[in-house]
């Protein structure tokens, strides 16, 4: 089978490389094609991956590699297609977080006005690789990693419909951590999760049949061995009922998230610009120790996510660092679909009738079972209170951004802006779309009238 990755150049990439290089299985990923705008970054990542493939010591021939800087080349004939852009590149990160934090508003990559930057410059380019899947590979499925994961896979689905399934490592991670703190095992644990990406809950914590997440809420010193304990403290999440994604926090404790951003030396885009700049800088000196960089620098990243959110000498959990997920989940997807292998997992699909009060073409994060006919969201309690008030509202907001994006409209744009909850005037949203058309090129192109 061909799988193309789209952002071929990433530094996550390998991520996924190394999940195939783990599956043995007889019908199984053995093509992989690398498409990316940027040529020396295309060719870091090669290395990278051919260094994996001689470490890796399998006896199983390692799927071939093969780079292009031609979409039609990279799609055409694929059995999937994993897209991970990031139009604009980290340059374009920096500026979302910039624009805002400018104008004391929250700046962050996927939530709040930063996201919907990044969103309003992807749709049209994500939009644009439905369409080339359509036309060189229509029995495509597609994996979306690229951000913000429920929009982009939203705006794909109005050409692709449910051969587009978004994947997120955040809910997983929750999921996974809430079974270890009752020292059970994730893989025979469920997990209740719902709402968006980035904007969910787990309700539920299910082992044997029996729901152990109100005993988890109920002690304090279990909740405070987890990453979302810390964060938002074991009397909130008592309160809730439920443990919230830890993107939340940007929500929940919004002001202490803008004062330790402002606070601090550089933004997490900034960090990760200089970090890659040097990532692929080593590489092009050193060749040949490609693979042993990108390990020593991939730790540091991991390490320093979220790094707002914690003490000052507060270090993350070793299980969170080396823990990843996203790229397991793709693979399970991969293996799902083309094996016929049933699997439960949290994806973002299409709605249906599986959250009550949302439009059932509305793309959310909710666990599935994924057989040869794709992604089946499963049945789940209806949201209710503010959790539900929230997700209706961000909801609206990404499906404005969508609907700007490809319309080319000013005047949503700005609604999108305004209408979200982390943006606290109209006239803001008005100055933070000129921020963004002043600092981003592909943001001001979308609505230029030439």
């Amino acid at each position: 089978m061909k799988l193309a990755i789209l952002g071929g150049g990433g530094f996550r990439v390998p991520l996924v490389y190394g999940a195939l290089l783990r599956d043995h299985s007889d019908r199984r990923v053995d093509a992989v094609t690398l498409y990316d705008v940027d040529p020396e970054r295309l060719s870091a990542i090669d290395r990278v991956l051919a260094q994996m493939a001689a470490a890796s010591g399998s006896e199983v021939s390692p799927p071939t590699v093969e780079t292009t800087s031609d979409l039609d080349h990279a799609v055409r004939d694929a059995d999937f297609v994993f897209s991970a852009l990031r139009v604009g590149g980290l340059a374009g990160r920096t500026a979302d977080e910039r624009v805002a934090l400018d104008l004391g508003v929250l700046g962050q990559e996927t939530t709040g006005p930063g996201g919907l930057a990044y969103g309003l410059r992807t749709v049209p380019v994500a939009v644009e690789v439905a369409e080339r899947v359509r036309a060189l590979a229509p029995d495509a499925w597609v994996i979306n990693f690229t951000n913000p994961a429920g929009m982009i896979t939203e705006a794909m689905q109005a050409v692709l419909g449910p051969r587009v399934i978004g994947i997120c490592d955040s809910p997983i991670g929750l999921g996974r951590r809430a079974a270890r703190a009752l020292g059970l095992d994730p893989a025979r644990t469920t997990f209740g999760y719902a709402g968006l990406n980035h904007l969910g809950w787990l309700r539920t914590l299910t082992h044997e049949g029996v729901d152990v997440l109100p005993q988890l809420l109920a002690d304090p010193d279990r909740l405070l061995r987890t990453e979302e304990g810390r964060l938002f403290g074991p009397e909130w999440l008592a309160t809730l009922g439920a443990i919230p994604n830890e993107y939340l926090y940007y929500y929940y404790s919004t002001r202490e998230a803008l004062a330790a951003i402002i606070g601090s030396a550089e933004t997490r885009g900034e960090y990760l610009l200089d970090q890659q700049l040097g990532f692929y800088a080593e590489v092009a000196a050193r060749p040949t120790t490609a693979y042993a960089a990108w390990q020593r620098v991939r730790h540091e990243r991991d390490a320093s996510y979220m790094k707002e959110s914690r003490e000052a000498d507060e270090e993350r959990d070793a299980a969170d660092v080396e823990g990843g997920g996203y790229e397991g989940v793709a693979l399970a997807i991969m293996g799902a679909i083309a094996r016929n292998e049933r699997a439960g997992m949290l994806l973002n699909v299409r709605n249906g009738t599986t959250l009550a009060g949302l439009p059932a073409d509305a793309v959310v994060e909710v666990p599935c079972t994924v057989d040869a006919d794709g992604a089946h969201p499963l049945a789940s309690a209806p949201l209710t209170g503010h959790p539900m008030g929230l997700v209706l509202q961000v909801k609206t907001v990404e499906r404005l951004v969508i609907e700007a994006a490809t319309t080319r409209s000013v005047a949503l744009a700005v609604e999108a802006f305004a209408l979200h909850p982390l943006v606290d005037s109209v006239a803001v949203g008005r100055q933070l779309l000129a921020g963004y058309r002043a600092r981003i090129p592909e943001v001001d192109a979308l609505f230029r009238r030439d």
